[in-house]
């Protein structure tokens, strides 16, 4: 095992931009599907699976939506307000953050499965080897889900971007569990064993890995990405960011990427 992918969070504008980055990279001669390792949070967790199940990112390209009114407004501006505390530990943040997302008002966990579906289309774990990361809402202690685990794919995804507010922590054993962004941001930290580590990291501007092959959005993506980061009206315009950003971003991956530099 030598080459490993981090694809991080960031929300539906992330989503979007990690798919056309995957595109335009693939058309210039890197494949991030090639990676010994991919692993995947939040919003990357999507297109982790997508990848690792042999599928081409570039169906996602009109995947439109308006608005978000399933939202749960208040419990979204608490959990920023939580997580951004700096009277509280991480553990106390994430045990508050825990509660919340159990009691938002968002819609059933069938609802965000089907979504999660027609999202990743694959029904189960790829022999190549994946990892998915969530975390669970009572312990706050981190979950990495895998094709030798208890998480149906479709399941450990779900969680994986299940941001509370906006989407139901998903039962997984008799517990549930949320986001993956709360364990480490990007969680590049579960790459360290490999050679060549090639980290994507839609909120790299905000919280960077500090990794040396990092790619975050550059300033004409990050206008793309607007003030929302689960505004799926600016889908289409994020997808064609992340492929116009792709020739960029093979200027500085493509030699360590496939072994020429």
């Amino acid at each position: 095992m030598k080459r490993a992918l981090v694809l991080g969070p960031g929300g539906v504008v992330g989503t979007a931009w990690l798919a056309g980055l995957a595109v335009g990279l693939r058309r210039t001669g890197v494949d991030l599907a090639a990676a010994d390792l991919i692993i995947g949070t939040s919003a990357g967790a999507i297109v982790a699976a997508l990848l690792a199940t042999g599928q081409d990112p570039d169906r996602l390209a009109t995947l439109t939506r308006s608005g978000n009114s399933a939202a749960d407004p208040r419990t979204l501006t608490e959990v920023l307000a939580t997580l951004q505390d700096p009277a509280l530990e991480q553990g106390e943040k994430l045990h508050r953050v825990g509660r919340m997302a159990l009691t938002a008002d968002v819609p059933s966990e069938q609802t965000h499965l089907e979504r999660t579906a027609a999202l990743i289309t694959a029904r189960d774990w790829p022999e190549q080897r994946l990892l998915i990361t969530a975390v669970d809402t009572e312990s706050g202690e981190p979950a990495l889900w895998d094709r030798h685990g208890d998480a149906s794919l479709q399941q450990a995804v779900a969680s994986s971007y299940a941001v509370p507010g906006l989407y139901p922590p998903i039962t997984i054993n008799g517990r549930r569990y949320m986001d993956g962004a709360f364990r480490a941001g990007s969680d590049a930290d579960l790459a360290a064993d490999m050679e060549t580590v090639v980290v994507i990291e839609p909120l790299g501007h905000l919280y960077p890995s500090g990794a040396p092959l990092a790619i975050a959005p550059d300033r004409a993506s990050l206008d793309a990405f607007g003030p929302h980061l689960h505004d799926m009206s600016a889908w289409e315009k994020c997808f064609e960011a992340g492929l116009r950003q792709a020739t960029a971003a093979a200027d500085r991956i493509e030699g360590p990427w496939n072994g020429t530099d």
